[in-house]
């Protein structure tokens, strides 16, 4: 069997610049697989385009000696970041589907079996609307939080910088002490590692899952002293790619859980290498999917019923219509989990009609740059777009200097 043709889909996703790239591969067999590439993908559709090439003629099965040559064949223009580890992923994780398919089994059963037969995912309350899964116009996160766990979650993420107690408190008070919370600071301002640390202290009664992104995820230092100073779980990994690029957070153990993102982290093989290397220093995995499509959560859902240290898996639950339109099949939220996938390959297709549907106008603010609401500059500087900001009004907003809310629930 051998490689005939790539082609790409991309599309946006809802008044935003959120975009998903999808891939498909041809073999002259007759055997199609897709994949999907996410990080910036309006970028890396032209990486692919310039890629291309290498694959005519090859053999799908070898997977992992295409993933060399592509990664070889991209190091002349340097490190490539998420745009070469997008590009390699949404290629790769198309021959696993190839490979599926001409095997006549799923994915999970080629990277050794199942260990689950669902996987457990988390939903999203914030105070934001980000137009995908944040809180509805005038719902608040604890609304939000109740209507995850009607559907059946049994874990919600909140949280955003110093604003993360305060919502970390609603959404205790109102879903009681059996779901399981967890915190995400990102994006930028990142916070200073001072700032992050109180924040972190202030979060210790809670009980969190994991606290997420809380400094510039490439200040390792910064991690380091987070990780000695406070009492809970620290997760980063959604913005690197490959094994590399989580090496050393692992080998130094200065995170609990890693967070690759199946879009962008360099495909199914590197997800699998890096959870092995986890696994090795008792860390485990809980993807990025906040702003991946529904075809790299297929991948995802394929390792994390693979590997032993599988925490659970982010899931957009109310995403834009489009996600639900743009496969043939969508996998169920059922108890808190999603089933895993067991058709050939990866068990899904891509629809390409429904994706001409929803064009590209860009995958960057560009001329739609107004004050996100995701983002929390302090009064008056958002303008700035600064990367990283020590908070203002510290004794009004640092949680370290504030009393519990009424109706709270600390615990010792």
């Amino acid at each position: 069997m051998k490689i005939t043709e790539v082609k790409t889909f991309l599309m946006e996703v809802g008044d935003t610049p959120r975009n998903w790239l999808f891939v498909k591969v041809y073999t002259d067999e007759g055997i199609t697989g897709v994949g999907e590439s996410s990080g910036w993908p309006a970028v890396i559709r032209a990486a692919i385009d310039d890629i291309s090439p290498m694959l005519i003629g090859e053999d799908p099965m070898h997977i992992e000696r295409i993933w060399q040559i592509l990664y070889v064949g991209m190091m002349g223009h340097g490190m490539t970041g998420v745009v070469g580890s997008g590009a390699i992923n949404g290629i790769e994780m198309a021959l696993w589907d190839i490979k599926g398919k001409a095997l006549n089994t799923p994915v999970w059963n080629l990277l050794g079996g199942k260990v689950r037969d669902r996987v457990r995912v988390y939903g999203h309350a914030f105070r934001y609307k980000m137009g995908i899964s944040g809180a509805a116009d005038g719902m608040t996160v604890a609304e939000r939080a109740l209507e995850l766990r009607d559907v059946g979650y049994t874990a919600v993420k909140t949280g955003q910088g110093v604003e993360s107690v305060g919502a970390v408190e609603d959404v205790r008070a109102a879903v009681g002490d059996e779901m399981d919370i967890m915190v995400e600071c990102g994006p930028p301002p990142w916070m200073t590692v001072k700032d992050a640390i109180l924040v972190g202290k202030a979060l210790e009664p809670y009980n969190v899952m994991f606290y997420e992104d809380a400094v510039a995820p490439e200040n390792l230092q910064a991690l380091a002293r987070l990780q000695d100073a406070v009492n809970v779980p620290i997760a980063v990994g959604e913005r690197h790619s490959y094994i590399w690029g989580l090496r050393e957070h692992i080998e130094r153990e200065l995170v609990d859980v890693i967070q690759p993102d199946a879009g962008r982290v360099g495909g199914i093989s590197q997800l699998k290498k890096l959870a092995a290397m986890a696994e090795a220093h008792y860390i485990t995995v809980a993807p990025h999917s906040g702003t991946l499509g529904p075809v790299g959560e297929y991948g995802a859902l394929h390792v994390m019923a693979s590997i032993p240290n599988a925490l659970a898996l982010e899931r957009v639950e109310f995403d834009h219509p489009a996600r639900y339109e743009v496969v043939d099949r969508h996998p169920p939220t059922v108890e808190g989990h999603v089933p895993v996938p067991d058709r050939p390959g990866l068990g899904v297709e891509i629809v390409e009609e429904a994706i001409a549907k929803y064009p590209s106008r860009g995958n960057s603010p560009g001329a739609r740059r107004r004050e996100p609401a995701m983002h929390k500059w302090e009064p008056g500087t958002w303008f700035e777009q600064l990367y990283f900001q020590s908070r203002y009004r510290r004794q009004a907003t640092l949680p370290s200097f504030r009393e519990p809310r009424s109706g709270s629930r600390q615990r010792s």
